[in-house]
């Protein structure tokens, strides 16, 4: 079986020790659409909000993945009574989580009448269970034109308790109305969960943002990662091939594995945390290859990327085939946001062991539980070592070479067009 990442193509060996089980899932996402009365407004482009939700929708659904499991929930739309304590009750599963038939769901969709009251607390606690637990991310992706209004539970409450129970949940919200109070209750729930808020103006802006986050869904790997847990040195660090692992980290807490890397080989590694609650906004994730000293071979990190709902970063290192024989020389380290790279030394036949260091420098808002740590998802592969890249030297040498070329085709120009000038000086004169 074989593992896609952003580093290029890994294989799983489900048969070693410590590699991920060959296990699937599908991308899972819960659309909850709001059917409260005030979706009647007729203020988008001349339609409805209720009839540019479901237009939309209903192409979100035209044009789902294969593999996605999508399903739709609603809120507000079936009680038409003034009775508010069962109007906060509405909530009803108007398509179940799975494979989609897309004419049933359309038709679903067209069914949905703007009725009564907005229970955006207890739909977030119906969408969660519609979409289970797993080792994979969910998604929620909420519709709506209001803020709640039949708190408790306040949704925002909601969304820091679902993000607390580390079952790897992300609700994005998009909003129909633009009041300062609504906009607000759903960057409180977006920010809880790790997720985006919308601010919706169109029926197509509508529409594209769907997709996208149906589409986000898919980031996910078709194999099932591995329960792993890091520890505080690398000498107590569990050893890892090739494979995706999964594993939880504290607020600024940082987290080593190992691995081993034979001469002629390239380790390339990739993290991705996960803050699935409410985080301080300044935030980064590091993640460091060094040799057993300690001694740093190359670092990437991820800060200020403008992403809410994951930091991630790679980094690549080869061992030399020509090394000093104990592989544990130095080797130079190439820090860049996103990536790094770097080539050193390692023995000719013994494997090096590389420390991977997992860091993270987030913090948790008032109020937010520290306990379960963040999601934390490594990559680990090592392949055959890239032809490493020229030297310094050698690309300076060149550079100097070009200069030098470049200056005297520059000069000869100038002597050529000085002669001409001259000589047509010349000629205008005798004549």
């Amino acid at each position: 079986m074989v593992v896609g990442t952003a580093l290029g193509t890994l294989p799983a060996h489900a048969d070693e020790p410590g590699a991920p089980p060959a296990a699937t899932e599908a991308p899972k996402v819960d659309l909850i659409l709001d059917g409260s009365g005030s979706m009647r407004t007729m203020d988008i482009q001349g339609k409805s909000r209720m009839e540019v939700a479901q237009q939309s929708i209903k192409e979100v659904i035209d044009a789902l993945p294969e593999e996605t499991e999508f399903g739709i929930r609603t809120l507000g739309a079936t009680y038409p009574g003034s009775d508010q304590k069962e109007g906060c009750k509405d909530t009803q599963q108007l398509y179940p989580v799975g494979k989609t038939n897309k004419v049933q769901a359309k038709t679903a969709v067209a069914t949905v009448r703007p009725t009564g009251w907005t229970p955006i607390g207890i739909a977030l606690r119906a969408a969660a269970q519609d979409l289970g637990t797993g080792p994979t991310t969910r998604r929620i992706v909420l519709i709506t034109d209001g803020e709640d209004t039949c708190a408790p539970p306040d949704p925002c409450d909601v969304a820091r308790e679902l993000a607390s129970q580390g079952i790897h949940l992300v609700v994005d919200t998009l909003g129909l109305a633009h009041d300062d109070k609504t906009r607000q209750q759903l960057i409180c729930i977006a920010n809880a969960t790790g997720g985006t808020f919308t601010d919706v103006r169109s029926q197509d802006q509508l529409t594209k943002r769907v997709k996208q986050l149906v589409e986000r869904a898919q980031d996910t790997h078709t194999v099932a990662p591995a329960k792993v847990t890091g520890a505080d040195t690398c000498a107590n660090a569990p050893v890892l091939s090739p494979g995706v692992y999964t594993d939880r980290e504290k607020f600024s807490e940082h987290r080593v594995y190992r691995v081993p890397v034979k001469a002629g080989e390239e380790l390339r590694a990739a993290v991705s945390v996960t803050p699935d609650r409410a985080v301080a906004r300044d935030y980064g994730v590091l993640l460091q290859a060094t040799d057993t000293s300690g001694q740093e071979l190359v670092r990437g990190s991820d800060a200020g990327s403008g992403r809410t709902d994951v930091a991630s970063t790679g980094v690549r290192w080869s061992a030399a085939e020509d090394g000093d024989g104990d592989g544990t020389g130095p080797a130079s380290a190439s820090p860049s946001k996103g990536s790094g790279s770097s080539s050193g030394s390692g023995a000719k036949s013994a494997a090096r062991t590389v420390c991977l260091v997992v860091s993270n420098s987030f913090a948790a808002q008032a109020g937010v539980q520290a306990d379960p740590g963040l999601p934390l998802e490594l990559t680990v592969d090592v392949a055959a070592a890239s032809p490493a890249p020229d030297g310094p030297a050698m690309g300076l040498g060149r550079g100097w070479i070009l200069l030098g070329v470049l200056t005297l085709a520059g000069l000869l120009a100038g002597l050529l067009f000085g002669w001409l000038a001259r000589w047509r000086i010349a000629v205008w004169r005798e004549n």
